[in-house]
């Protein structure tokens, strides 16, 4: 079970947001965040054919792509003001095709530590309403200075 998280500082929030829309492969997916709080980051991505692999599911690519941003923001939101983000490493197991209108990942910090911070994310996919996870992922992530 996770701990319960403050932020850094009350700004924290536009920071994610604004750091957010600089990233160009999340502008390029056309994901959104969808929910925010401390320890805790969601983004979706409305399917379309160009995210997709030959059978028509999301690409496990941009499953994997939504998922580090999803947990990398989740890390963020607990980082001071001079600290940016950068992930070390994750593992991702693919659980079910990704078939839906949409995919959402679902970043929850597990361990934040001075430098290094583990998180987990689920990735669902919606078809017809329906959440379907496909996919788990364990990332540690490295607080940089800037």
């Amino acid at each position: 079970m996770s701990e319960r998280f403050e932020p850094f500082d009350e700004h924290w929030e536009q920071r994610v947001v604004e750091s957010f829309a600089r990233q160009g492969a999340m502008t390029l997916l056309g994901a959104r965040i969808l929910h925010l709080k401390p320890g805790v980051c969601s983004i979706g991505v409305a399917y379309r054919p160009e995210l997709s692999q030959q059978h028509g599911f999301f690409h496990a690519g941009i499953t994997s792509t939504i998922g580090d941003s999803a947990g990398g923001y989740a890390a963020y939101t607990l980082f001071d003001t001079s600290s940016e983000v950068l992930s070390v490493e994750f593992t991702v197991n693919l659980l079910a095709p990704a078939r839906g209108e949409e995919l959402v990942a679902y970043g929850q910090v597990i361990r934040k530590g001075k430098t290094i911070t583990v998180c987990r994310v689920d990735v669902e996919a919606i078809h017809k309403g329906k959440p379907t996870v496909c996919a788990i992922m364990q990332q540690t992530l490295m607080r940089v200075e800037i």
